[in-house]
């Protein structure tokens, strides 16, 4: 797309791949490389109708469990994960996040693009509602697993990932991740 910046065109071929590998997802894809064509840069938070964000599917070394944080300003149970602020490298904006907020050491990004969201966030004082365009990546821990709750977060706890396929009150993109990390330990 000769539209997108020369700089942010990396993201181009994870897309593409994405697209490839999850047909069904297409609208969510079309809505990513939609922004990505947009004028005004979509990497930092200041573009207040809607902005890039990276967020870690961290698991642990086993692959059966992954590290939730209970999310301070949203108060619900999600990922880890946050906003670029102008970093196109949206893996190492995922993992950056994912160190930052779990205090793990040792952490390392584990292959592709693993999923994309984008979902509403509510005002909040001064900052308008706005869309985050969420790339997700699978982060794997090192040998520590003991976390260390940070100011973002009322707590973190590891999950069962079977058991967040199979709740019905978990948050429906955690599920959609949990039934794709399932079906990828399964070969399928």
């Amino acid at each position: 797309m000769d539209r997108i910046p020369a700089n942010s065109q990396a993201l181009l071929p994870a897309l593409a791949d994405y697209r490839r590998r999850w047909p069904a997802e297409t609208a969510v894809v079309d809505a990513f490389a939609e922004l990505l064509a947009d004028a005004q840069d979509p990497f930092v938070r200041e573009r207040l109708t809607g902005h890039f964000t990276g967020s870690a599917w961290l698991v642990d070394r086993g692959g059966k469990r992954v590290l939730l944080t209970h999310h301070r300003k949203l108060d619900r149970w999600l990922q880890l994960g946050g906003h670029a602020d102008g970093d196109r490298d949206l893996a190492q904006v995922a993992l950056r996040e994912a160190q930052e907020e779990s205090g793990l050491p040792g952490l390392a990004v584990q292959g592709s693009l693993f999923d994309l969201d984008r979902h509403w966030i509510p005002e909040r004082r001064e900052v308008p509602g706005h869309w985050h365009y969420d790339a997700r990546y699978v982060v794997q821990a090192g040998e520590h697993e003991g976390y260390v709750v940070g100011d973002e977060s009322h707590d973190l706890a590891w999950r069962d990932i079977g058991e967040i396929a199979n709740d019905p009150a978990a948050d429906a993109s955690l599920r959609r991740m949990a039934d794709k990390w399932l079906a990828r330990r399964a070969g399928v």
